[in-house]
């Protein structure tokens, strides 16, 4: 039994071998009889053919031009001459065959093969010009001198592999589709692989996307002060795996990028000004007179040191004063000014008080005690009776 299988595979063989030789056999007579019969408008067409061949290579080589037009190497005009600059020599030849094989009556087995050898050009040029687009919007989005060594060069061999691994992947079930080849298997196999590696290395994965998500979202960039849940610091840098920031009280606080964008973030550096807030306590024996003018009183001496008056008016009755709510904005996101101009406004405050005889009110208690009968013992002496 297993002499007469590999006696009919052996005669597959030969029979899959004689058919290649018949359909090589048959394309070589049809170029012969094509060459003889349309051998101007081949001459032509190659003429044609070159003359685009080389305008193509000519247009590829203002790539690098492009590129060195950025300054910075990441600006969009780098990103599509480097794009150009990637135009295979392959995919010229190709393209500039197909435009012009209709005009000189190809041979149909001739035309299939340049259409076929076409397809695979264009698919695999097209992946190189994917990728390159891709890892070029990248870096685009991170030209920022404040991403400069950081998340992206911590990222970027990774982020490159995944994005060849893709692209190309891509590009060889759509040849392989061209051929005839059922590939949902593959498909269905990369698919499953995909998933296998997704779930051992999802960790990994989860940080890799929450450093993309900073770096196209930019909730915040290196030198940023921010606070997120009791912290409140400096970020220092942007890695692939974990963002680490300086907190005021000095020591390097280190968080993951996907718990880091799971909080809520306070970015204190993109603030436009500082609200201080004060409490401020009148005497209840302050005249009504003056009372009214306390809040036109506050607001100048606000606008004297270069702040604006959020709010400014009567709070409360307390227990032992009147209370005056002040919020005053200081311009800018310097806490050194705010709390220097903080400190100023208060010392205003009192000078400005005493002159107006205004008294900052504080807790007072009066005790009164009573005799075994009930009678009041006054806290002070009274007056002889006479």
């Amino acid at each position: 039994m297993s002499d007469s299988k590999a006696a009919a595979a052996k005669q597959a063989v030969s029979i899959d071998a004689d058919r290649v030789g018949d359909q090589a056999q048959a394309l070589l007579g049809a170029s012969l009889t094509w060459l003889q019969q349309h051998w101007l408008q081949i001459l032509i067409a190659l003429g044609i053919g070159v003359a685009i061949a080389l305008l193509l290579f000519w247009l590829r080589a203002f790539g690098p031009r492009l590129a060195r037009r950025s300054a910075s190497g990441k600006g969009w005009s780098a990103v599509l001459g480097r794009a150009v600059e990637r135009t295979n020599a392959f995919f010229i030849i190709m393209l500039s065959a197909r435009l012009v094989s209709g005009y000189a009556a190809t041979p149909p087995e001739l035309d299939a093969t340049i259409a076929f050898l076409f397809k695979v050009a264009v698919t695999f040029q097209g992946a190189i010009w994917a990728r390159e687009l891709i890892l070029g919007a990248i870096e685009h989005r991170t030209r920022g001198e404040h991403y400069t060594g950081e998340a992206l060069m911590s990222a970027m061999g990774l982020i490159r592999l995944l994005v060849s691994v893709a692209v190309f992947a891509i590009a060889l079930v759509v040849v392989l589709d061209n051929l005839g080849v059922n590939v949902t298997g593959l498909v269905a196999g990369l698919g499953v692989g995909g998933i296998a590696i997704g779930l051992a290395a999802q960790g990994i994965f989860a940080d890799l996307f929450a450093a993309l998500a900073i770096i196209f979202d930019r909730p915040f960039r290196r030198g940023d002060k921010v606070s997120y849940g009791t912290t409140s610091g400096v970020i220092e840098s942007i890695g692939l795996k974990s963002t680490r920031i300086r907190a005021f009280t000095g020591e390097l606080r280190i968080i993951s990028n996907r718990n880091l964008l799971d909080k809520e973030i306070q970015n204190t550096s993109l603030r436009d000004h500082i609200r201080v807030s004060y409490t401020i306590g009148v005497t209840y024996e302050t005249p009504p007179d003056t009372l009214a003018r306390v809040p036109a009183i506050l607001t100048e001496l606000v606008e004297a040191e270069g702040a604006k008056v959020a709010r400014c008016g009567f709070e409360t009755f307390g227990a032992s004063s009147l209370d005056y709510a002040l919020q005053v904005d200081t311009p800018g996101d310097d806490w050194a000014t705010a709390h220097a101009t903080r400190d100023r406004l208060m010392v205003a405050i009192m000078r400005r008080f005493a002159d107006e005889k205004i008294g900052i009110a504080y807790p007072t208690q009066t005790t009164y005690t009573a005799a075994p009968d009930g009678t009041l013992v006054m806290p002070y002496a009274e007056a002889a009776k006479e």
